[in-house]
């Protein structure tokens, strides 16, 4: 942990592991990711990205609209952007990738029947969609990478998705650190998510590297935008057309 005058040090990405980056039970993860998942429900985390979406011209017919969420973990981001569309009339295909097959599997379970998603289990570097990719989401994914892998998760999005892609994630910071052990601490939250939050914000990115990160991966800077979002967001995002 880098400290500072005996204080944490937001000044840079603190070298920590999460509980989540451990091989745990399937029951563990479970609860792990039901209590994530409420979490992100109230702190209206999916906001951004839905907002991100409402800004295309989607047509109601046509080929479907083709997502890959990255990460997807328990799936209720996939299942928010599903429950989007079918609100909007907007035909989609939508996919969530994740390098835990016990995560896969415990998003497919928590799907309603009816729902169509697709839950694939692999590495996204060496995952190869068998259609076109229109969209590529994730959240709360890459400051679980190395700035050498957020690059190349960059470059990837670039070479395949056809219209743009969203990158939800945390802000670096020592108010919403603080701010997120009161709140889960009060909440009752698992207790593996009380001590990943607030290192994952200890592991979070400030603006100023997000565009060191995408200027690395070949991109200027008019063609990222980065912003923030209450309460303790900031999302990289770029469209394609």
């Amino acid at each position: 942990m880098s400290l500072r005058s005996g204080k944490l040090d937001f000044s840079r990405r603190a070298q920590l592991r999460e509980i989540m980056d451990e091989p745990c039970e399937r029951e563990y993860m479970r609860a792990y990711l039901e209590s994530l998942a409420r979490v992100n429900r109230w702190l209206v985390a999916m906001r951004p990205t839905l907002a991100w979406l409402d800004g295309f011209h989607l047509p109601r017919d046509g080929e479907p609209l083709r997502i890959l969420d990255v990460g997807c973990g328990y799936g209720d981001g996939l299942r928010r952007i599903e429950r989007w569309a079918r609100e909007r009339e907007i035909r989609v295909q939508l996919t969530g990738l994740d390098l835990n097959p016990d995560a896969s599997a415990i998003a497919a379970e928590a799907t309603e029947a009816e729902s169509e998603i697709e839950w694939v289990t692999g590495d996204v570097f060496a995952y190869l969609p068998q259609q076109r990719v229109d969209i590529v989401v994730s959240a709360l994914f890459t400051h679980h990478l190395s700035d050498e892998d957020v690059v190349r998760f960059v470059r990837w999005m670039e070479s395949h998705c056809a219209m743009g892609w969203f990158i939800n994630d945390l802000s670096r910071a020592s108010m919403p650190y603080h701010q997120f052990k009161w709140f889960a601490r009060l909440a009752g939250v698992h207790p593996g998510v009380q001590h990943d939050g607030p290192v994952s914000i200890q592991r979070a990115f400030v603006a100023s590297e997000w565009r060191k990160l995408c200027e690395a991966a070949g991109l200027n800077a008019q063609d990222v935008t980065i912003a923030g979002w209450k309460p303790a967001r900031l999302c990289v995002s770029r469209r394609t057309q």
